[in-house]
């Protein structure tokens, strides 16, 4: 697939989603909701892709949902709407990009180099890491428009920052600075804007050369669906099964291996052939 508002790179085990359309700060459209849940799964099907990073070209991450359709934008009849599932795709079946990174294999890093509004605030909490950039501002600005948190925002950002924080953020719809979203814990690292590349790069690489691919997807989807439960019986019935399957497996054996030699590891498990048959277990 050919793609209009982003730019696919991928660099080594490290792919660089950019949003592409800077002399509109990246404005989000119907057609980047596409092309980013089209990337996301080229990504999960790509064995040589071990982390993504998504950033934006120029000055802003993404600004929010393009309204140069005026009034209607966001309504689904009208022209040139920017409707965030494709057309006749109920929100359940498949979750259009929320659903592309949540369920992707590979872990993700958003790298957030300036403003960050609605969408543009809604599509990096799914993945798993968040850096800003200094100057860069984030906004769960939906209720000044009339609208309520979307993309699944409502689900995602209290269990990343906790109820008291996301009710400010969200009922205030105020932009949130850079520092403010550290304290918040909605991310993790605040650097200078020009080395914000450089750090998403060096956490992915940490990640790619130290960790099994197989392991990465399995504890990912752990961490994000147990996370929420109420107790720890669900975690323990799955991580002990975990545990013995993958006990028995090569990438195990090549961890300890690795460390005991004191080199670094070479894990041949890959996501597209060898993970367990108990994943998905969510959907037994």
């Amino acid at each position: 697939m050919a793609y209009e508002t982003l730019l696919y790179e991928l660099d080594g085990p490290v792919l660089t989603i950019t949003l592409n359309r800077p002399d509109k700060l990246n404005a989000y459209t119907a057609t980047m909701g596409a092309e980013l849940t089209d990337a996301f799964q080229r990504a999960d099907a790509d064995d040589a892709v071990r982390v993504v990073i998504v950033t934006g070209a120029g000055r802003g991450f993404c600004a929010g949902a393009d309204i140069s359709a005026g009034a209607g934008a966001f309504d689904t009849q009208a022209e040139g709407s920017v409707a965030f599932q494709a057309p006749g795709q109920a929100r359940a079946e498949g979750g259009g990009f929320v659903g592309a990174i949540y369920g992707c294999r590979k872990p993700s890093i958003a790298a957030i180099n300036g403003a960050a509004v609605g969408v543009g605030a809604t599509l990096t909490l799914p993945m798993d890491i968040r850096i800003a950039a200094s100057g860069a501002r984030i906004g769960f600005i939906f209720a000044r428009r009339g609208l309520v948190p979307e993309a699944g925002s409502a689900w995602f950002l209290p269990r990343l920052v906790g109820l008291p924080q996301a009710l400010r953020w969200c009922l205030t719809g105020k932009l949130v600075p850079a520092d403010e979203a550290l304290a918040g814990g909605l991310v993790s690292e605040v650097v200078d804007p020009d080395q914000l590349l450089v750090r998403a790069r060096e956490i992915a690489m940490e990640i790619a050369e130290n960790t099994a691919p197989v392991s990465i997807a399995l504890a990912r989807q752990m961490l994000w669906r147990f996370s929420g439960e109420p107790d720890p019986s669900g975690a323990l019935a799955v991580d002990g099964r975990l545990s013995m399957i993958l006990g028995a497996g090569p990438d195990v054996k090549e961890g300890v291996s690795a460390f005991l030699e004191k080199r670094p590891p070479r894990f041949p498990g890959r996501v597209s052939e060898n993970m367990p048959d108990l994943y998905p277990w969510w959907k037994d």
